[in-house]
């Protein structure tokens, strides 16, 4: 492809490329380099334990308030599929159950509606 199809030149490329792979490494080198070999505090060991439990629903909130399949418009069976993953999750503490009823949810009211 040439730059006229891409809308990049390539010096405006590389330079994006060059600069995330910098930040990247900074990002990388900060934890693993500067805090590796030291203890962290327990307040940051106590933050960090959350942060895992914070990544799914930062990914499936857009998905479910903000649908693409529906340009945007909130949509009933995205908005009670995610209500019942929450409630089998909470009642049965089991991911994997919470995941499967809630993909049934969604699936099961595509079809009908």
């Amino acid at each position: 492809m040439t730059p006229e199809q891409t809308g990049f030149d390539p010096v405006t490329l590389w330079t994006v490329i060059a600069g995330l792979a910098a930040g990247s490494f900074a990002l990388r080198f900060v934890f693993i380099g500067l805090v590796g070999d030291r203890p962290m505090p327990d307040w940051l060991l106590r933050h960090l334990r959350y942060t895992a439990v914070a990544i799914l629903p930062a990914l499936v909130t857009p998905l479910v308030v903000w649908p693409k399949a529906t340009g945007g418009a909130l949509d009933l069976p995205r908005l009670l599929a995610a209500l019942v993953t929450v409630g089998v999750g909470l009642v049965t503490k089991n991911v994997l159950a919470a995941i499967f009823a809630g993909a049934a949810t969604l699936y099961g009211l595509l079809y009908l509606l």
